[in-house]
């Protein structure tokens, strides 16, 4: 049915629930998971004023990410899915549109990913990258809901 599930991780539990359902339906479909982290340094280009402490904080956010990525493969071998790993920089967009262009670029045919489930204020405070994944997505997505 899916034989490749982007799965998005940045290290937090919302995604930890994702990731764990992934894994999870990986192993029954025997499927690949397409773990992606998206390193977003725009909010840093911003704030920061020298380029030697941005490429410092820049250097600092790739280290972390393949972090994240090396521990979300070990739980998915963990849990007996076959992954790969991406790691992606974007400076002037939104991880989403990074998240559904992987799984076009990757040919995933289903995105697994963490979400709040926030409304209201706060989803409109704080955005919802998995909203809008959902709106753009030409796959089906299926949200891990995580309640704070």
């Amino acid at each position: 049915m899916y034989d490749r599930i982007l799965v998005p991780v940045d290290g937090s539990a919302t995604c930890e629930h994702g990731l764990q359902e992934a894994i999870a339906l990986a192993a029954r479909l025997k499927a690949t998971l397409v773990l992606l982290h998206v390193v977003d340094d725009f909010p840093f280009m911003v704030e920061l004023a020298s380029a030697a402490s941005f490429d410092e904080t820049r250097s600092r956010l790739l280290k972390m990410g393949n972090e994240i990525l090396a521990q979300a493969s070990r739980h998915a071998t963990e849990g007996g899915a076959a992954s790969e790993t991406v790691l992606r920089e974007v400076t002037s967009r939104r991880a989403a549109d990074a998240i559904v262009e992987e799984a076009t670029r990757r040919q995933c045919g289903l995105i697994v990913m963490g979400t709040h489930g926030r409304r209201g204020f706060n989803r409109l405070a704080m955005g919802s990258d998995a909203e809008l994944v959902l709106r753009e997505s030409p796959v089906p997505v299926l949200l891990v809901r995580h309640q704070d």
